[in-house]
């Protein structure tokens, strides 16, 4: 009797129908005549084959792979190449199909597409540890062709929207922070908004459900009143534009999750106190050679009516962004004197901002194959100097994620796009490496300026070099863009390489012309002694002439005989047996109190002071070199340990009974009145199982902050004694801090 489980189950195959159907006729203008049929029996015969079986989930994967075509289809704008490439790779892998039998059926670009999507799966599937060479190479395949990214992107969304079915929490967690570490900075730099606003709120829902679902409860009670001012905002700007003859849409759009919870956090601020929760935007209907004089002409109605804010005018359209994103952006003071966002663009724009790289190709009839653009090749550029650490390299792309432009020029008229607050230093490294590493000041605008000069828009930027210029490291300090960042490390990186083996040499000379033998562990050993982190430390320090190489030498002598006549009088004993005393706190605990990776308790684990864990918490191990660390789920390295090390990385939940040992502190604000300050610690002192430690109180502008140290049982009591400090009267707020 066969007891396995059926390919689909009846909803499926529904589903299944029903989304390849759709598919085809997203495709069906790009397709060849015979590609429908070729497909459907390729399909039959890896089925068969089992290519496409249940992953660990129980999610299908052939469903799981007609969800990411669509999305690459009709969510991202990608065509017949890239779509039947994504849906036969995986056969590919498991080796029911060859690149042969797909090249002669599709041809040879499908078969590329194919082969680069298998070497990238297959590194991704080894280790997506940010730290490992394997990441090095997949950010280089990625490089390698843009479609490559846009179908991880559109296969990281898929996965996502499926979230739920993802059984290991630890697993969905570790998903959630490597899209919003790698793939929703990515879906921004290529222009697809929608598609990273989601990515960006799904990972919100599974690393912090509760700040998700407090920000989605709040917005859902205020849809009536949004829903209904949003309503009285447009009716008179749509009755203007109806006058004018322009034909276009208009709606209100309601901010991401994600961005609300930014500003929150930046702001600290209650949820009520965001003015811009949702953003009005007016879409033309019009010809590409009225684009901008219509947009201008909305921007002129609209603020004949309302009072703008001239500070907050984003004008995207005279100059589009670098990802082609272009749109006009106004803030401007509705009814109730509050302050609106509008955006207006035209359907073109509107397109390009929702499906970006892809919707470029559509518009400049390009094929996707000429698809990539300058990140792409500044990505490239930077892999290629191989000493740079991904992490490293994955914090300075970020850094121009993010950033508004600038737009300055050369003498010779040519625009350069910086990001906003980029210097003199950064200007000249856009234009060329050695131009950077050469620059000692500029012109601009005609006035002598500094290399750390801040640009505006619109400067007109002459560089001024030496030829014995060379890179320092507190120019790091001085650039924003990642590019610059990136060479001046390099440089940093060559200069020191040179300076460590001109110091080697010259020591060993002197070592030699002493007729003094050199012995590279003793020498070792007496670096150490020396206090010095690295040997490089110790001959950068002899090459910049800190370090008399003579002195080195005899002190050298001396501490080999030293250490001679030591060894011949005492036994030799280990480092292991080294002991030394720690300090309570730092003690490791014994207690059954957590069950460590899935189910071994009584092992040591230390609980981190970075985030402070007490029971009840949800918490993560992190294996380091001093044994096991406990985190909170919520701790803020969390995101950069799992992205880094994943594979460190052990499961861990409470167990048994907390005992009374664990400290948190507590920063409450409320009025500047002691009394309440009493009142407060009256509260703690009544508190069943729970001690006060110390305080620290501030004062200003008629406000107190205090830090309340207590010790206490677990969480449940710690959510009590919030909930009663929150109700003492005068009490603004109160919040557990970290660490």
């Amino acid at each position: 009797m066969d007891n396995r489980q059926p390919f689909f189950t009846e909803e499926e195959k529904t589903q299944f129908f029903s989304k390849y159907k759709q598919l085809v006729r997203y495709l069906s203008s790009f397709l060849q005549k015979e590609d429908v049929g070729k497909m459907k029996s390729l399909l039959k015969r890896v089925v068969a084959l089992d290519c496409y079986g249940r992953d660990k989930n129980g999610i299908n994967g052939l469903l799981r792979h007609i969800d990411t075509a669509l999305i690459a289809t009709h969510e991202i704008g990608l065509k017949r190449t890239s779509v039947i490439a994504l849906l036969l790779y995986r056969p590919v892998m498991k080796q029911a199909l060859t690149l042969d039998e797909v090249r002669h059926t599709f041809g040879d670009d499908i078969a590329l597409m194919i082969s680069r999507l298998v070497k990238t799966t297959e590194l991704y599937a080894r280790s997506t540890a940010v730290d490992s060479e394997n990441f090095h190479k997949l950010l280089f395949s990625f490089a390698e062709d843009v479609r490559v990214i846009l179908i991880m992107i559109a296969d990281r969304l898929c996965l996502m929207r499926l979230g739920k079915q993802i059984k290991d929490d630890d697993e969905r967690r570790r998903l959630a922070m490597e899209v919003s570490y790698l793939y929703a900075p990515l879906a921004h730099r290529l222009g697809l908004y929608a598609i990273k606003s989601e990515l960006e709120d799904l990972s919100l829902k599974y690393t912090d459900r509760k700040q998700y679902d407090f920000i989605k409860q709040k917005l859902n009670e205020t849809k009536r009143s949004r829903d209904a001012y949003i309503a009285e905002f447009i009716a008179p700007i749509k009755q203007k534009l109806e006058v004018a003859g322009l034909h276009f849409d208009i709606k209100g759009r309601t901010k991401s999750i994600h961005s609300i919870n930014n500003k929150l956090k930046k702001q600290n601020i209650p949820f009520e106190g965001i003015y811009d929760l949702f953003a009005i935007r007016i879409i033309l209907d019009t010809p590409l050679e009225k684009e901008r004089s219509e947009c201008w002409q909305v921007y002129s109605i609209i603020t004949d009516m309302y009072q703008p804010n001239p500070k907050r005018m984003k004008d995207w359209i005279s100059i589009p962004k670098t990802n082609g994103y272009e749109s006009l952006h106004i803030t401007v003071m509705g009814p109730q004197n509050k302050w609106v966002e509008v955006q207006i663009r035209t359907r073109r724009m509107d397109e390009i901002a929702e499906r970006g790289l892809a919707a470029h190709w559509k518009y400049k009839g390009v094929k996707e194959e000429s698809g990539l653009d300058e990140f792409l090749n500044n990505v490239r550029a930077a892999l290629e100097a191989k000493e740079n650490n991904p992490l490293d390299l994955m914090q300075d792309f970020k850094m121009d994620l993010y950033k508004d432009e600038i737009y300055v020029f050369t003498p010779t008229g040519e625009l350069i796009k910086l990001a906003k607050g980029a210097t003199v230093l950064d200007f000249a490294f856009a234009i060329h490496t050695n131009l950077g590493c050469r620059c000692v000041s500029a012109k601009v605008n005609e006035k002598n300026v500094p290399i750390k000069y801040v640009l505006n828009n619109g400067d007109t930027v002459s560089i001024v070099t030496s030829p014995t210029q060379s890179p320092k490291r507190d120019w790091l300090n001085i650039v924003v863009t990642s590019k610059a960042r990136v060479k001046i490390k390099q440089a940093l990186r060559e200069e020191t390489a040179k300076a460590v083996d001109f110091a080697k040499e010259m020591l060993q000379r002197r070592f030699k012309n002493r007729k003094i033998e050199m012995d590279e562990p003793m020498l070792m050993r007496y670096i150490k002694k020396k206090g010095f982190k690295t040997v490089t430390d110790f001959y950068i320090e002899i090459a910049e002439e800190r370090l008399d190489p003579n002195h080195v030498i005899d002190e050298y002598v001396e501490f080999a005989r030293r250490e001679t006549e030591t060894n011949e009088h005492m036994e030799t004993r280990s480092a292991e047996t080294f002991v030394t005393t720690t300090e309570a706190e730092e003690i490791a605990t014994n207690k059954d109190v957590l069950v460590i990776d899935q189910n071994l308790t009584g092992i040591e684990y230390k609980l981190a002071k970075c985030c402070n864990p007490i029971y009840g918490d949800e918490v993560f191990g992190f294996v380091s070199t001093h044994g096991i660390k406990i985190h909170r789920m919520d701790c803020p390295n969390a995101q950069e340990m799992f992205s880094r090390f994943g594979y460190r990385i052990i499961r861990a939940k409470w167990s048994g009974k907390g005992d009374n040992g664990y400290i948190v502190t507590l920063r409450v604000i409320g009025r500047d009145d002691i009394a309440i300050v009493t009142n407060i610690t009256s509260v703690i002192s009544k508190e069943p199982g729970v001690t006060l430690r110390s305080l620290n109180i501030d004062s200003v502008d008629g406000f107190f902050q205090g830090n309340f140290t207590v010790m206490l049982r677990d969480t449940t009591s710690l959510n009590l004694l919030i909930k009663k400090l929150k109700a003492v009267k005068g009490v603004k707020s109160v919040e557990r801090l970290n660490g």
